[in-house]
């Protein structure tokens, strides 16, 4: 996620996908650091168009209701019965060579000089005493986690 200039919708980038191809269970720190050989970033992912879709307006609207300015990394699961759920947003994501965030920007067309420049000149715009009212897509979002969380879900 990028802030967009002015008034208008946060930018969303590529979906990346991480693969742990070997010699781990799951995506966790050994891997990450230590192993990185046995990890592939798919970048953009295979998934289904339609998941990749619904992962992007997500979010969008998480970027919104979190108050995010900037850049945030909104990371999701994708489940096996096609459902897509939000995992975390990071706030201040990895700029190493292997980090996901500047990675899904290259894919999407800004590349890592571009980005940098990009994020100074929207910290220099950027009003100090600013309260953003959320939309209504994001008071949604959040009314159905909401639900899903008190047990109303499938």
């Amino acid at each position: 996620m990028l802030q967009a200039h002015g008034n208008a919708a946060p930018r969303v980038s590529q979906i990346g996908e991480i693969n742990v191809v070997s010699g781990h269970e799951f995506y966790d720190f050994e891997a990450k650091y230590l192993d990185s050989a046995n990890v592939e970033l798919a970048c953009p992912t295979e998934l289904p168009e339609k998941a990749r879709e619904e992962m992007q307006r997500i979010a969008s609207i998480a970027f919104d209701v979190a108050g995010c300015e900037g850049l945030a990394r909104v990371d999701c699961f994708y489940t096996e019965d096609g459902e897509v759920l939000i995992n975390e947003i990071n706030t201040m994501p990895g700029f190493t060579p292997w980090s996901m965030y500047p990675a899904v920007w290259a894919a999407s067309g800004l590349p890592y000089p571009d980005l940098i420049d990009e994020l100074i000149t929207l910290a220099l715009e950027r009003p100090w005493a600013c309260a953003k009212p959320l939309t209504a897509a994001a008071i949604a979002l959040v009314d159905h986690h909401r639900h899903v969380r008190k047990g109303g879900h499938k």
